[in-house]
């Protein structure tokens, strides 16, 4: 702001600038106005302790040396006033303690809706006034007298003028903040860091205001526009990277899908089951994250895509399932499981009538304390039958045998939702459901299993441009531990338990999570017996309990010539893994050499991922260029980190890394970059497309 002449000669650095006949009086500028330059790395090496008449040959050199001064003495500095001659070049300012003046008298007659803020001004004298002679800057005004306490040392680091995230912590901050680490931990690394929270140079409350800033920069550039830029430059990577983006008539973005051709790969070998969920992680607008996850041959989860919606309208399941599917190359998953939502039930019939649509059974029984509350209350017997009837009923004559037990039992049959929900109990009741495969899953906790992943990379505040960037880190992470496992199958033995030879082969054809599974079921075939119960025409029908009981049992129904078996429990059909009763008769009839064919379903093998896919370019190798920036970065931390620890191991070492360390980085500062230009090109996608609003 500007102030008249009567006001400038109040509060000038010194009375003879009045006099400059080079100074225009309308060109000075206060705090607000006038950014203080801050001084580079060890830049100021002079006297410590200001005084009148005193020289610098440079402004930084003031500012370095006043504000070490007060905080060495317990208080910050901030600029009060500033000069500038006609040609807007700095001839004269004022530091004074941030203590100095009173507050602004608009800001005592403004209402807040909270407390007010505590005064921090009170009139404090301390001042350092400098003028510009010639080429040097001198020391005009000086006054040492506060009115108020100083304080330590150690308590000085916490005042706001002595407070500065500095370069190399936000580029920390950005790492950690992209990993989806909280301000409140980042906080705790820099602590460690830094030998402690005195000595870290700003405290959490300018993390969380550095990291707002960077949104706000972000909102500003266009949120939706970024994260399409990085659309277009992971597919100019990748061409196996498919995207779709609605955009309405005013250029606004809507619903957006995205896959990278991991995932479209991956559904091509694991595809046959498939889980949907909108209904838990959202961003910084509230869009549901919608996943679309399996199974893989490592019994991990894996993705096939994911969504951002703008609502959960039909419309937009529609669009997403049609988008999805031809990014899948069209082919339809055998299986998808939902949470019981109309909308996403009309879209799946609409778009995917061949796909065996399952209702995830964890979401439906969420729902039968809160309709039946008043029978959980007056009879406590009722969760205990309930339960038995949904878990432990093998056929379906077994469950609607004990369903009826149960209507009439607790005089539940004039319930309108309990009615409702048993005319779809083909959709969630296992039961009805085991002869379908669903690679073990009868939920959709591959999806909320996903989510509570994502949520360590992402939060609510996450916008979209980040949201995506996150996700890729997130599935980054996923594939990494997919490589470990197959290491880990391919270079470690199982112990066997068994003295069959089928065990033996098993441990080499399967990964090592099937072969666990499929090994415990044969182990344990051993606790059970057999007996023939019936023969139909040509199949012999055995009867299979544990050893010194008759029930409960289990039918399997075995066909000689061709040894293929099936059993009531019908594991197989539901994970593609043998059941023990199944393999007792296996036992029972000496076929224990080797597993039938037949049996051994490709998905569950450790060379589920050995058929060659057409159609998605694979090559999903991202290799930065040398001139990237992030590489030399990268390298030159790792090698800052070797010297670091040796450098800390003696004082003498230490001595002389800090005097080689700031001459070296003066050295660099004054050098000429003529390729940066060529690097950050190199780093950003040359792709042009469309302009979006967030």
């Amino acid at each position: 702001m500007s102030i008249n002449v009567e006001e400038l000669a109040k509060s000038s650095c010194c009375d003879d600038f009045i006099e400059d006949e080079h100074v225009d009086k309308e060109m000075i500028k206060d705090q607000n106005d006038f950014k203080q330059p801050i001084a580079s790395f060890a830049s100021y090496n002079g006297p410590k302790e200001p005084c009148l008449d005193m020289e610098f040959d440079e402004l930084e050199d003031a500012h370095a040396c006043y504000n070490a001064y007060a905080r060495r003495n317990g208080f910050s500095i901030r600029t009060s006033h500033s000069r500038l001659a006609k040609d807007k070049s700095v001839i004269g300012i004022e530091y004074v303690c941030s203590r100095d003046g009173f507050r602004h008298k608009s800001y005592q007659e403004k209402t807040y809706k909270n407390p007010k803020p505590a005064e921090t001004r009170i009139g404090c004298k301390a001042i350092m006034g400098l003028k510009k002679v010639g080429l040097k800057w001198i020391v005009c005004k000086f006054k040492t007298e506060h009115n108020h306490d100083l304080l330590s040392p150690r308590s000085t680091s916490l005042l706001r003028g002595h407070r500065v995230v500095t370069s190399a912590q936000k580029s920390l901050i950005d790492t950690l903040n992209k990993s989806g680490v909280p301000p409140r931990k980042i906080m705790s690394v820099l602590s460690e860091k830094s030998g402690g929270d005195y000595n870290v140079g700003c405290i959490a409350k300018d993390v969380q205001n550095y990291l707002g800033n960077r949104r706000r920069f972000l909102f500003g550039e266009g949120d939706a526009q970024k994260m399409y830029n990085y659309f277009l430059e992971r597919q100019s990577k990748n061409p196996g990277f498919v995207y779709a983006i609605q955009v309405d008539e005013n250029g606004y973005m809507g619903n957006c899908f995205w896959a990278d051709a991991r995932s479209r790969v991956a559904y091509q070998y694991f595809g046959d089951v498939v889980t949907f969920d909108a209904t838990y992680l959202t961003n910084c607008y509230k869009m549901p994250f919608v996943p679309f996850t399996g199974v893989n041959h490592h019994h991990q989860s894996v993705m096939f895509g994911c969504a951002l919606l703008v609502n959960e309208m039909v419309e937009s399941y529609m669009w997403l399932l049609k988008t999805w599917l031809e990014a899948m190359l069209g082919r339809a998953p055998s299986t998808i499981i939902t949470d019981d939502d109309k909308v996403m039930s009309k879209a799946i019939a609409e778009v995917l009538p061949n796909t065996t649509h399952r209702l995830c059974l964890w979401h439906v029984l969420q729902k039968v304390p809160e309709h039946l509350a008043y029978i959980y209350n007056k009879y406590p017997s009722f969760q205990i039958d309930f339960r038995h009837c949904i878990h432990n009923t093998i056929t379906i004559e077994e469950f609607e045998m004990e369903w009826s037990e149960i209507v009439g039992k607790y005089e539940l049959g004039e319930n309108d939702w309990l009615k409702k929900l048993y005319m779809r109990r083909e959709k969630w009741m296992p039961a009805y459901l085991r002869t379908t495969f669903c690679a073990g899953m009868s939920t959709t906790q591959r999806s909320e299993s996903m989510n509570k992943f994502f949520k360590d990379y992402v939060r609510s505040s996450t916008m979209v441009s980040d949201f995506v960037y996150q996700y890729e880190k997130a599935l980054d992470a996923r594939y990494f531990k997919e490589k470990e496992r197959d290491v880990k199958t391919k270079t470690s033995k199982p112990i066997i338990k068994t003295c069959y030879k089928m065990e033996v082969e098993a441990a080499k054809v399967y990964t090592r999570e099937s072969f666990l599974m499929f090994q415990e079921e044969l182990f344990n075939s051993q606790n059970y017996h057999s007996s023939k119960h019936r023969e139909e025409g040509g199949v012999k029908i055995y009867r299979v309990a544990l050893h010194g009981r008759e029930s409960p049992f289990y039918e399997v129904a075995f066909e000689v010539l061709e040894k293929k078996a099936t059993c009531t429990c019908h594991k197989f059909e539901f994970v593609g893994i043998l059941c023990r009763h199944i393999l007792q008769i296996f036992l029972k009839k000496s076929l224990v050499d080797t597993i039938p064919q037949h049996y051994v379903l490709e998905r569950w093998t450790i060379n589920a991922k050995s058929r060659i896919i057409h159609g998605i370019s694979s090559d999903d190798i991202q290799v930065e260029t040398q001139n990237s920036s992030n590489l030399m970065r990268n390298s030159l931390m790792l090698q800052f980190y070797e010297v670091v620890e040796v450098g800390c191991q003696s004082k003498r070492k230490y001595d002389h890394f800090t005097i080689s360390l700031q001459k070296f980085h003066h050295e660099i500062l004054t050098m000429d970059d003529d390729c940066h230009k060529d690097i950050n090109d190199a780093n950003v996608g040359s792709a042009e497309g469309p302009v979006l609003n967030s």
